[in-house]
């Protein structure tokens, strides 16, 4: 299915006067990390089948939540893709206080998902991402990757590299246009969405005038959408909402025609559409800025590159070529964080975020302190991410190394190649309070329980070829235990307050400690002997010289160089 982007009717209300805690959004993590590339999720009649679909699960699940085993029936999926899809639900679900979010790793199956979210979530994997534009000079890029096919689409015939040599990054999707991607396709289903949620009028006859939202099922809505900057961080939908925004807590509120909640919501999206189509006008006709987010990576590389922070969208950083580049709690001002098209860099991500999202990197050493819901690392090469998380989904990656201290088990999507995965090797002095403030259990490391699925992404715009979908994404393979070594993290970039973790606060797997114990050992023997040596001094002189261009050339092997780019000062 290709949403296209269609013109938006006119709003009563101009965009331009709205105050901006009224104006609706998308919220992007169902979109950007809810999407799994399993067949059987996508139906060709999303609502029709899901309505079925429910009503067997409600069947199943006497308190209307739905565990591993009954979404594993009525889905006809196997129990671990089961228990995927719970897992994956949990990190975007939009309610802090919804149980399965706050459920711990061995409570999530008796506390299961709400069947209501359930059908949102399964609705949603209908969603198809939004086309990059077509690139001018395609031909001039198109044998850059080893190789090149139909899943893999534009984006594969650009390295990371190429990806900024080429300014193609004014051919990839903006947040806006995502952002008006996203609303389009909510305007498109919104019908079909509001059905799976509404419930009949007793004594009415069929139709969908006999349909109506309780304040309940109304607030399940707040899985797709929410109004104002802070979303679900601030008020409920149904607190901005006209229908319930005054009810009495303690008095059930009325319940409302689904068909006037339908014509009330298509207002606000094709009013937030025109709102976003102004800006993109003013941003064409008006002075460009270097600053803009959307800012050509030609020209990034020509001038200092900074995040842009924005209290409701993700931190960016974007553009880092070369360098060392740090940012702390001080500097996060949303809940998520984007690193876009950097390379030949060490970047450090010291604080805790909801999400993260890795794109289009090269060449670069990426360390995520600690991310709470998902982290997603896409089309990159030769990158090595550090990362304590909850869950990580790795798409469309070459010779990537990672790193992990995660809860959940990694997934691997997409066309990849030579993965590697190693346990956690690093930390800073805040990284304890950080993972403890994002919910991440040190007592729990599943880096090497990876799962892949499909090579293909199922919501790809572009077509694939019949069958293809089902094949196997390739695996991950461990580091060798005698090729791990920790990371060390400048003491200076750790913020300026101190913290307790003095250690890595993963615990090894027995293999990997013993080769740390034995290259620790190896070291001091080393040491011991260098000291005792009885040289002359102008044999002193050959040995140390010798000994740092064996170092530098391990440097340069292993990547390690990129440390040493903290040390060259802004």
């Amino acid at each position: 299915m290709t949403d296209a982007i269609e013109p938006s009717t006119s709003s009563p209300l101009s965009s331009s006067a709205r105050d901006p805690s009224t104006v609706i959004h998308p919220r992007r993590e169902p979109f950007e990390h809810g999407l799994l590339p399993i067949p059987k999720l996508i139906f060709s009649d999303p609502t029709q089948t899901l309505i079925s679909l429910k009503q067997k699960l409600l069947e199943l699940s006497p308190n209307r939540r739905a565990n591993s085993a009954a979404i594993s029936d009525v889905l006809q999926i196997s129990i671990d893709c089961a228990r995927l899809v719970l897992d994956t639900l949990a990190s975007v679900l939009h309610s802090e206080s919804e149980p399965l979010v706050r459920a711990k790793p061995e409570e999530i199956e008796s506390v299961g998902a709400d069947v209501h979210d359930l059908v949102l979530f399964l609705y949603i994997q209908s969603y198809k991402k939004l086309l990059p534009r077509t690139h001018k000079d395609s031909a001039a890029v198109a044998d850059v990757w080893p190789s090149t096919s139909a899943f893999d689409g534009y984006l594969s015939a650009l390295s990371p590299l190429q990806l900024v040599r080429s300014n193609s990054r004014r051919f990839m999707p903006s947040q806006a246009d995502e952002e008006a991607h996203q609303l389009s396709y909510l305007q498109k289903h919104l019908a079909n969405i509001l059905s799976l949620l509404a419930e009949p009028v007793e004594g009415e006859g069929e139709g969908e005038e006999s349909l109506v939202l309780t304040m309940d099922r109304f607030e399940h809505l707040g899985f797709l959408i929410q109004f104002g900057d802070k979303g679900s961080e601030g008020s409920t939908l149904s607190q901005s909402s006209p229908f319930f925004a005054n009810s009495d807590p303690d008095m059930p509120a009325v319940p409302v025609p689904a068909a006037q909640v339908h014509d009330w919501l298509l207002q606000n999206i094709a009013s937030s559409l025109e709102n976003i189509s102004e800006r993109a006008s003013l941003k064409e006709n008006g002075p460009g800025s270097v600053s803009d987010q959307d800012v050509a990576m030609v020209d990034a590389i020509t001038v200092p590159v900074k995040a842009s922070p924005s209290t409701r969208g993700p931190c960016f950083i974007e553009g880092i070529s070369k360098s060392s580049y740090s940012k702390n709690v001080s500097d996060i001002k949303g809940s998520s964080v984007k690193v876009l098209n950097c390379q030949e860099s060490a970047i450090y991500i010291l604080a805790p975020v909801r999400f993260a999202t890795v794109y289009g990197c090269s060449d670069a050493t990426i360390v995520l302190g600690a991310v709470g819901k998902a982290v997603r690392v896409e089309h990159c090469e030769r990158v090595h991410v550090i990362v304590a998380a909850k869950r990580i989904c790795i798409a469309n990656c070459r010779e990537c190394v990672f790193f992990l201290g995660v809860n959940q088990q990694p997934l691997i999507v997409g066309d990849n190649h030579k993965l590697q995965v190693a346990p956690y090797n690093t930390y800073y002095s805040q990284l304890e309070e950080h993972m403890a403030e994002a919910g991440i259990l040190p007592t729990v490391n599943r880096w090497d329980e990876h799962v892949a699925l499909g090579a293909v992404d199922l919501h790809d715009s572009l077509s694939h070829p019949a069958g293809v979908s089902d094949v196997q994404a390739e695996s991950a393979t461990r580091v060798d235990p005698d090729q791990f070594t920790d990371f060390v993290i400048p003491g200076w970039l750790g913020g300026e307050s101190t913290g307790s973790t003095k250690h890595n606060p993963f615990t090894l797997p027995d293999a990997y400690m013993a080769s740390q114990l034995r290259n620790q050992k190896n070291l001091g023997e080393i040491r011991q002997l260098l000291r005792e040596a009885p040289l002359e001094e102008n044999r002193k002189k050959e040995l140390s010289s010798a000994l740092h261009v064996c170092f530098k050339d391990w440097l340069y092997a292993s990547g390690n160089i990129r440390q040493l780019y903290c040390l060259q000062g802004e």
